[in-house]
């Protein structure tokens, strides 16, 4: 009755930590009615490195009683140009203009504003704008959609006319520059946008120049401020590549200090573009638009330094990363795989020539010290991701050449966790390199989602503020090497333990896993926690041993659907300004919106494909892995067929992983981040299982350890390390004692850690002795007998 109630108890357990991870959310403090009017300020191009109290005087003044943050001006195009950035400002989602791009560039033409009764304006453009963002772009974006929101708006300069103007064209009130004296025309309507000029060049004393003539103007939008308005100053768009982070200032009633923040970012002190219309029309108090905006309202957060001085560096410092972040990470990414490509070639000789044979014709052995230098390379390759994200710690990106000195500190890293590996306490055995790697590997990732992911935000492997996907918690390659780490930790443990409590472990190392990937204060990614438990539900389930069958596969399947249902449930009974991405999609079904978000994820998908170095990376693993390790030459079927649980966590890794891209918009790239760690070490404890598969050793009489027990003098040490009897002639070993003669009467065990039959097999018949660690038991040998190393029951 126990072994029948196991997998639903173990279902169970994975289903309530699931769901309690994703159900709790933090309180989002979403602002209520504080202004009477709302002005948007807008300066194309602004940046935090522009502003200073002698050039900028009024600008840094506002930024002093005010809340501050940066701003990713990410639209549906890259870069974006102003006119997409005024576009995405009206409409609250990533929008863009339909003009012409060549070489990528921004449209040389600028905007036809028509002023045909001396009041509003019109943009004839604007219909034609419209149908090309609903028709043809990903996001369905609605232009003119802020405007259509209030009664009346104000339009000041032709960027802020593409902003105000309804998705019909039509501006209400409109001005080509701003007033002397712009009061009356500030308070004649609820909403005003203002463009104050653009700052775009590379000289800088030019562009100081452009940056005091913006803020002389925000000058006098400031002075003739309707009572009871915010304002809102905003660095609007790029006018060059590559995109930097820009400038946003929240002055008004409940606004005084402090970093912006939105549900959005979910990081103090960052907001997009398309969180300043929900922001303008939840502090007038207005409702949303029917169809829901991109953005969610802005806040503040309370933990600014006093010094604006201080508070302005760290977001100037933000960008200066964010910056030489997209230089580095794509030759690094290329880098790790063309190593991991070469070593992968260079194993191949190794695998076919591990398996001592019988007879005077095998191939002799490769030198000791060729195989103990491709092991080092094998766990230097391993740890290369986690040792690039620790990484970021320094502040490499601040020097001249930003990439060498990131080289350098990575390199250090990687050669420290090397050396760390290599001198911790059992390497020598089969599973040591692999438990320590991947202990390794969690503790790193793990540590950084406990204190807030600031090694991803902006990090060479973590995620850029500039893309405009990710601000807090995990990304995708910090997602692909947790899930391998984490899994395979589990196994190692579980391998360690009888074979009955190997499911409860994984359950519980998984678990912890499954809060830490979603919970909204810590990793923040519910598709991938939701992935993970599919992952932890198929390594539980197979873990003991066998196969994966109808059965328990019915119970893998039934725990993720159990978490994702709840989940959903709890999701969807939130307000929707509260909702997650699975909530978000499941009302986007009802509401008939849902096939736009299955187009973004399918288009996101393929870009990423094609794109992305970590797609090398997953099918340069999955061929070694299919095409020689788990080849019968290759060793990965006999590591199984000895260690289960690892065989699980691998299978589990797999399931999770790809899960977790496909569902996440990002193809292969969680896969070829848990590859990156898994293929190194599924290779390395391959080629120790294949070393010492033909070792015969005489245990010390009981039961070995988990992995293998020390044997007697002349027999064999700790799992996976070299007999020190005598040599073995021709590929042959005689079993014996001190003196290497006839084997004594006793039990037989192979130097890798488990019987001569591998698989979870009972003690051999006839002859009762103590259980087998890893449920394998040694056959009894014949007193007197030489036992030549050709002699081998197959493993399972």
């Amino acid at each position: 009755m126990l072994r029948r109630l196991t997998p639903v108890l173990l279902t169970l357990m994975v289903v309530a930590l699931g769901i309690t991870a994703l159900a709790a959310r933090p309180d989002d403090g979403t602002p209520r009615r504080s202004a009477d009017f709302v002005v948007l300020v807008g300066a194309a191009g602004l940046r935090w490195d522009d502003v200073d109290p002698r050039n900028t005087p009024t600008l840094w003044k506002m930024a002093e009683q005010g809340a501050i943050g940066s701003l990713s001006v990410r639209s549906a195009h890259r870069p974006t140009c102003p006119v997409d950035g005024w576009l995405t400002l009206g409409a609250g989602n990533f929008a863009a203009w339909n003009g012409s791009r060549p070489g990528g560039g921004c449209p040389a033409s600028g905007v036809t504003v028509e002023e045909p009764d001396g009041i509003g304006a019109n943009l004839p453009d604007q219909p034609g704008v419209v149908a090309y963002n609903q028709d043809k772009l990903a996001w369905g974006a609605t232009p003119g959609a802020l405007a259509e929101s209030v009664r009346c708006s104000v339009a000041v300069g032709p960027g802020a006319a593409v902003a105000a103007a309804r998705p019909f064209g039509r501006v209400d009130r409109y001005e080509s520059s701003l007033p002397a004296d712009p009061a009356g025309l500030l308070g004649s309507c609820v909403l005003s946008v203002v463009d104050v000029g653009t700052v775009d060049d590379d000289d800088p004393a030019v562009r100081a120049a452009q940056a005091r003539q913006a803020d002389a103007r925000l000058a006098r939008v400031l002075a003739a401020r309707p009572p009871r308005s915010l304002v809102l100053v905003a660095g609007v768009s790029d006018t060059d590549t590559p995109a930097r982070l820009h400038v946003v200032v929240a002055d008004g009633p409940g606004w005084d200090g402090g970093w912006l923040t939105s549900p959005s970012t979910g990081r103090s002190g960052y907001l997009q573009l398309v969180d300043l219309a929900p922001t303008a029309l939840a502090a007038l108090g207005r409702p949303m638009p029917e169809r829901p905006f991109l953005g969610r309202p802005a806040m503040t957060v309370d933990d600014r330094p006093d010094d604006l001085r201080t508070a302005i560096a760290a977001p100037a410092d933000a960008d200066r990363e964010a910056a030489a972040q997209r230089r580095v990470a794509g030759w690094f990414f290329t880098l790790l795989a063309a190593a991991q490509m070469a070593l992968a070639v260079a194993v191949l000789p190794l695998l076919r020539r591990a398996r001592r044979l019988a007879g005077p014709h095998s191939p002799a052995p490769v030198s000791r010290r060729v195989v103990a230098v491709v092991e080092l390379l094998l766990i230097a390759a391993a740890l290369a991701v986690p040792a690039a994200l620790l990484a970021d710690a320094a502040p490499w990106w601040r020097g001249h050449h930003a990439g060498w000195w990131f080289a350098s500190v990575t390199a250090l890293l990687i050669v420290g966790g090397t050396a760390a590996v290599r001198f911790t306490p059992g390497h020598d055995r089969t599973l040591g390199p692999l438990g320590a790697v991947a202990g390794l590997a969690t503790l790193v990732v793990g540590v950084d989602v406990l204190t807030g992911s600031r090694l991803q935000l902006n990090g060479v492997v973590g995620y850029s503020a500039l893309e405009g996907g990710r601000y807090a918690g995990l990304g995708t390659v910090g997602l692909g090497v947790f899930i391998a780490g984490a899994l395979l930790c589990g196994g190692w443990l579980a391998q360690r333990v009888r074979r009955g409590w190997r499911p409860a472990v994984l359950v519980t190392v998984g678990g912890v896993a499954v809060v830490i990937v979603g919970s909204p204060y810590l990793g923040a990614d519910s598709i991938g926690a939701i992935a993970l438990t599919a992952g932890v539900s198929v390594a539980a389930a197979i873990c003991t041993g066998g196969w994966l069958t109808v059965s328990r596969l019915a119970w893998a399947t039934m725990a993720g659907l159990a978490v994702t249902i709840g989940f959903a449930l709890v999701d969807l009974d939130r307000p929707a300004a509260e909702r997650g991405s699975l909530g978000r999609f499941l009302a986007a079904l009802g509401d008939g919106t849902g096939g736009l978000t299955v187009h973004r994820s399918s288009t996101s998908n393929f870009q990423t494909l094609v794109n992305s170095p970590l797609t090398v990376l997953a099918l340069a693993g999955a061929a070694l892995v299919w095409l020689a390790l788990l080849q019968p030459w290759g060793g990965l079927l006999r590591l199984f067929g000895i260690y289960p649980a690892i065989r699980a966590a691998m299978a589990g890794t797999g399931v999770a992983a790809g899960l977790g891209g496909v569902l996440g918009g990002s193809a292969l790239d969680v896969a070829g981040a848990a590859g990156a760690l898994v293929v190194p070490m599924a290779a390395l404890a391959a080629l120790r299982v294949l070393d010492h598969s033909t070792d015969r050793t005489v245990p010390d009489g009981g039961r070995g350890g988990g992995e293998g027990g020390a044997g007697p003098s002349g027999g064999a040490g700790p799992d996976g390390a070299r007999p020190s009897g005598g040599p073995r002639p021709g590929g042959a070993q005689v079993s014996g004692g001190p003196a290497g003669g006839a084997v004594p009467a006793g039990r037989l065990r192979s130097a890798d850690g488990a019987g001569s039959a591998s698989g979870d097999a009972g003690a051999a018949p006839g002859r009762p002795g103590p259980p087998a660690e890893d449920g394998v038991a040694a056959h009894p040998p014949i007193p007197g007998q030489v036992t030549p190393a050709s002699t081998e029951v197959p493993a399972r």
